[in-house]
C-alpha cells in the first residue's frame, strides 16, 4: 500500500483531525501512518487517541492480510457509537430509518399517516410514532444525534414553513407541529435535496451532480463541488416541474406537461390501481398496457434527463424508490437519451443511485452524522 499524504485540517483540533482521518479511511489505519497523515508527534496522537477510545468513537482493528506472524494492529471509528434518525414524510405514510455513522441502516419502518389532514389541522405530531421507533428496535437515546424530517415541497429559507407541497395539498403552512414534541434536535429539509446529498456523500469526494429523486413527488437536487446549490428561493433542483410534453398531462402544481405526472410512482397507480413492483411485474409478463405506459415514461424521463444536462453539463443520477425498478430499463433510457442529445454523447452520464434502498430517509438523517463528524 503507498504511503497517504498528510491531510491539512487547520481549522480543527488534533483530536477532530484524527477522527476525520479515520473516518475518511476505509483501508487499514496504523497508529504511525495516523500520526503522520495529521502531523503530529506519537506522544501527542496517543493522548488525543485515548480520549477517542475513552468516548467510544474509536477502536483498536486488525489488518485482513498476515505475512506470517502477529496481524499489525491499526484503527477504526466505531459506526454505531451514535447514530440519528430521518423521517421521510409522504402525503400516505411515513418512512422513519435509523442510520449509524456510515450511513447504514440499523432499524426502518413505515407507518400509515394522513400528512396533510393532521398538518392542515395542525396536530401532525411526530413524537409519539418516533418514541415507539426507538422501542420497537430497542435504540439507545443516549447515542441519538438527532432527528432529519423531509418534505415533498419546497421550504423557506430557515426551513420553518412548507411554502408549497403540491402533493400535499399545502401552501404556506408552518412545521412546527411536526416537531415541536420532540425532545431532540430536529431538523427539516426537501426531500429531493437530502436524497442528493445522501448519494453525494456515499459516492465520497468533491464532484457535480445532478440528483434526480423519482418518488410520488419527482424533485431532486443540485451539488457543484459536493456543495449544495439551493438558489435564490431555495428552489433548486425542482426537476419535477420541467415541462416534457407542452399542453400534456395535469400536474399536482396546476400546470400541464411536468414531468412529474409522466414519471411518477402516482401515475401508476392511478391509471392501473397496482403497485411499481405489481406494474413491473406485469412488464416482465409482456402486459401490452404496462408496456406502452413503461416506454411513455422513459421517453418522457428522457427528455427531462437530457435537459437536465444539457443545462448543468454533469452526471444526471436516477434516485428515489421508483429507481429500484429501473436497473432492466437504463439500457432502453440510454438510448432515448442518446437520440435525443444534439451531440451524439455517450449517456454513461446517466446513472442510478448508489443507495437503492430507502434514500429519503437516509438523507433525512446525514444531516446530524455530518454535523457531528466535524464536530467531534
Amino acid at each position: 500500500m503507498g504511503q497517504q499524504p498528510v491531510v491539512s485540517y487547520a481549522p480543527f483540533s488534533v483530536k477532530s483531525r484524527m477522527y476525520r482521518i479515520l473516518y475518511e479511511t476505509r483501508d487499514f489505519c496504523s497508529k504511525q501512518a495516523l500520526a503522520r497523515r495529521c502531523a503530529v508527534s506519537m506522544p501527542t496522537m496517543y493522548q488525543n487517541l485515548a480520549e477517542l477510545m475513552e468516548e467510544g468513537l474509536v477502536r483498536y482493528s486488525v489488518e485482513g492480510r498476515s505475512t506470517g506472524g502477529r496481524r499489525a494492529q491499526g484503527l477504526e471509528i466505531v459506526p454505531d457509537a451514535r447514530f440519528s434518525v430521518g423521517i421521510s414524510v409522504t402525503e400516505k405514510n411515513l418512512r422513519l430509518i435509523a442510520a449509524d455513522l456510515r450511513l447504514r441502516e440499523m432499524a426502518y419502518q413505515t407507518v400509515l399517516f394522513d400528512t396533510c389532514a393532521l398538518l392542515t389541522e395542525g396536530t401532525a405530531d411526530l413524537s409519539g410514532i418516533l418514541e415507539a421507533f426507538l422501542d420497537d428496535f430497542s435504540l439507545d437515546r443516549t447515542k441519538l444525534l438527532g432527528v432529519g424530517i423531509t418534505i415533498p415541497g419546497i421550504l423557506n429559507r430557515d426551513h420553518t414553513e412548507i411554502y408549497f407541497a403540491p402533493t400535499l395539498g399545502l401552501k404556506n403552512v408552518p412545521i412546527r407541529s411536526l416537531t415541536e414534541n420532540i425532545p431532540y434536535p430536529t431538523y427539516v429539509d426537501n426531500d429531493g435535496s437530502a436524497s442528493g446529498h445522501a448519494e453525494c456523500f456515499v459516492r465520497r469526494g468533491p464532484r457535480d451532480m445532478a440528483y434526480l429523486s423519482l418518488e410520488n413527488g419527482v424533485g431532486g437536487a443540485v451539488l457543484i463541488g459536493g456543495d449544495p446549490y439551493s438558489g435564490d428561493n431555495e428552489r433548486s433542483g425542482e426537476f419535477g416541474h420541467l415541462c416534457v410534453e407542452p399542453g400534456g398531462l395535469p400536474c399536482s402544481c396546476g400546470k400541464r406537461g411536468c414531468l412529474e405526472p409522466y414519471c411518477s410512482p402516482l401515475r401508476i397507480e392511478k391509471d392501473f390501481g397496482v403497485t411499481p413492483e405489481e406494474f413491473f411485474r406485469g412488464v416482465a409478463e409482456h402486459n401490452p398496457e404496462y408496456e406502452t405506459m413503461l416506454y411513455d415514461m422513459l421517453r418522457h424521463l428522457a427528455v427531462a434527463v437530457n435537459n437536465i444536462h444539457m443545462t448543468l453539463d454533469c452526471d444526471v443520477i436516477l434516485g428515489g424508490f421508483f429507481s429500484e425498478y429501473l436497473q432492466p430499463w437504463l439500457p432502453a433510457l440510454k438510448n432515448y437519451v442518446r437520440a435525443g442529445n444534439p451531440f451524439n454523447e455517450d449517456p454513461s452520464f446517466v446513472q442510478l443511485s448508489t443507495l437503492r434502498h430507502h434514500i429519503t430517509p437516509l438523507g433525512a438523517a446525514l444531516h446530524f452524522i455530518r454535523e457531528f463528524i466535524t464536530q467531534v
